[in-house]
């Protein structure tokens, strides 16, 4: 226990100390060009990697559920605006085009979409149900979720955290190769879907995500649109994971409405071709 207790606390202060400041993408129009501190104990070729394995797991479950992908229609209509979206990745970080995309949708009631690293995206049914979402609201949500791997802030949500408890206490467990492989695919999940954003990621998120779908042809008020439906369901019950966080409703909406306003040449641009 002494020995555990002392490789944690020299694992807490490499975390700590060993930090080195990146660029994960370019500024784009809208201008987000923050430097990133990024641990070098979990890199981003080892968080794509786990991302791969949760994600597989995570459909493995809802398929044995009968709740993958199960309205066809549906899935085609969240694959169609994926296929509009990815090829715009390439102004915030051109390598991003090549990873490898998957899309499915899960069939369940919660309000909730999110992206893993190396663009492994989900969208859960009931989020398009229930605000009755059109291509360019879905496209908008999609947007931003995309934003959050490219800015790679899983990676960076891990090298903050305060406590270091997620990281050692997933990575300081593992033994050989197949424990390793299951603890990078949790320190992944907890990452991407577990953790709540930061006001500051979100705040990234959505003004990248404005700039994808505009490029791509979709309206960049749509963005303001799925903020005024969750800002009207947010009163009511279920699972409403995707907006548990910060900022607040109010403050989102300004945001976005500035930020499409500075998009809109790219997307009357898009509408053209």
């Amino acid at each position: 226990m002494q020995l555990h207790r002392r490789i944690a606390t020299i694992a807490s202060s490499l975390l700590l100390t060993a930090c080195v400041s990146v660029q994960t993408t370019q500024p784009g129009a809208i201008g987000v060009d923050r430097k990133q501190s990024m641990s070098p104990l979990v890199s981003e070729e080892q968080l794509e990697q786990g991302a791969a394995t949760a994600y597989a797991q995570v459909l493995g479950e809802a398929s044995k559920a009968g709740k993958l992908n199960t309205d066809a229609a549906m899935t085609r209509r969240v694959r169609a605006v994926a296929d509009r979206l990815i090829p715009t990745v390439t102004v915030f970080r051109p390598d991003a085009r090549n990873w490898d995309w998957k899309v499915n949708v899960i069939n369940s009631e919660e309000l909730n979409a999110w992206a893993m690293p190396g663009g492994k995206i989900a969208f859960y049914s009931g989020i398009i149900e229930k605000l009755q979402l059109t291509d360019a609201e879905i496209a908008a949500i999609m947007g931003h979720e995309i934003a959050h791997a490219l800015r790679e802030h899983s990676r960076e949500r891990v090298s903050e955290e305060t406590n270091k408890s997620l990281v050692i206490g997933i990575l300081g467990t593992a033994t050989g190769a197949s424990q390793s492989t299951q603890a990078l695919a949790d320190l992944a999940y907890q990452a991407s879907v577990g953790l709540p954003n930061s006001r500051l990621h979100e705040t990234e998120s959505d003004r990248i995500g404005v700039e994808l779908m505009a490029r791509a042809g979709y309206d960049p008020r749509a963005a303001i649109r799925v903020w005024q439906k969750m800002a009207g369901a947010s009163g009511g019950s279920g699972g409403f994971e995707f907006m548990s966080t910060h900022p607040s409703h109010e403050t989102r909406i300004k945001d976005l409405t500035d930020y499409a306003a500075r998009v809109m040449p790219l997307y009357e641009k898009a509408r053209q071709r």
